[in-house]
């Protein structure tokens, strides 16, 4: 299957100035946020009105904001419990400001999305936007010191946690391992033909390039998702046919120490965006491959009695139809 290549002009304007005043005081703290736009772009282009949008790792909840403000419903979970609590205040805010969506989020690892969705909701999602953690500390907030006298900055709000369970804080192949558990519940809490927006970037540890997004492709494979588009979403403005970026300190920082030692870095001016679709069907081969033997099939296929079940190894008694997979 050939995969789609595009832009998303995401940031016409700056972060801040897209946030608003949809977002509380306390959403600034986190060290990670997804620009509004991109998950606008998403919602708008893979959604309808009424449709269901998930976040597995939904920080302090900027994809539930946006999706209840185009007037989709969401749904998120977030490890720490102080994000999502920015969260639920962030949808609070948009509830007063008219947002005719209804969203929630809940405290709980990623990883174990499906029990904390409602039963009823299992593959009814329209889509899936979130993002894995890039490590334990980012570029965050700078203050200067020379109100104190001193020289230099202080640098603030640039870690993710501290707890050594958050998956921020664990090797790329934990990490990759985790991230693989979290894309299966993503594909089964999606509808048949629903998408997945996974925002991701490389970075450099030790001065190696560490390829995430090539990565999380490869992890979205045992899955069950199939890659349908990598695109990239700005994250500088273009003005008269020119990028215009919007660095961090610390990113031009590190961008210039780089350069003097003699290492091409340039300004992250993107973010990949890789987008996934849960297959219809999936294919098979042979005896079909039930996951109940008295469940509802969904492609129309069917056990007659006396037919063996390869998924449950079990000999099918009824002669209904199986839900494949």
């Amino acid at each position: 299957m050939s995969v789609r290549e595009s832009v998303w002009n995401t940031a016409p304007t700056s972060a801040p100035a897209q946030r608003g005043d949809r977002y509380t005081t306390g959403t600034a703290a986190h060290p990670a946020k997804m620009l509004p736009a991109i998950a606008t772009h998403a919602i708008r282009t893979y959604t309808q009105p009424g449709d269901l949008v998930l976040d597995p790792m939904c920080g302090i909840g900027t994809t539930l904001v946006e999706a209840v403000h185009l007037g989709r419903h969401a749904f998120g979970t977030e490890y720490e419990p102080k994000w999502a609590r920015v969260a639920r205040a962030n949808l609070v805010l948009a509830t007063r400001q008219g947002a005719t969506g209804r969203a929630a989020v809940t405290c709980s690892d990623a990883r174990h999305l499906l029990a904390h969705l409602a039963p009823e909701r299992h593959g009814t999602a329209a889509l899936v936007i979130t993002s894995p953690p890039y490590g334990p500390s980012v570029h965050g907030h700078v203050r200067s010191t020379r109100d104190s006298g001193e020289r230099g900055v202080i640098k603030r709000h640039h870690r993710y946690s501290r707890d050594p369970h958050n998956l921020a804080h664990v090797s790329l192949d934990h990490l990759l391992d985790a991230f693989t558990e979290i894309l299966i519940q993503c594909r089964k809490a999606l509808r048949p033909g629903g998408h997945a927006v996974i925002t991701t970037r490389p970075w450099r540890e030790q001065g190696e390039l560490i390829d995430l997004p090539s990565a999380v492709l490869a992890a979205a494979q045992p899955a069950g998702l199939v890659p349908v588009e990598r695109c990239v979403a700005l994250l500088a403005g273009i003005r008269a046919g020119r990028l215009i970026a919007r660095p961090s300190f610390f990113q031009m920082k590190n961008v210039r120490d780089a350069r003097r030692a003699g290492v091409p870095l340039a300004v992250i001016q993107h973010e990949d965006t890789l987008v996934f679709r849960r297959p219809e069907t999936r294919a098979y081969s042979g005896q079909p491959k039930c996951r109940a033997g008295d469940a509802r099939c969904a492609t129309q296929a069917a056990h007659t009695p006396g037919t063996v079940c390869t998924f449950r190894s079990r000999t099918c008694t009824t002669g209904r139809h199986h839900d494949l997979r």
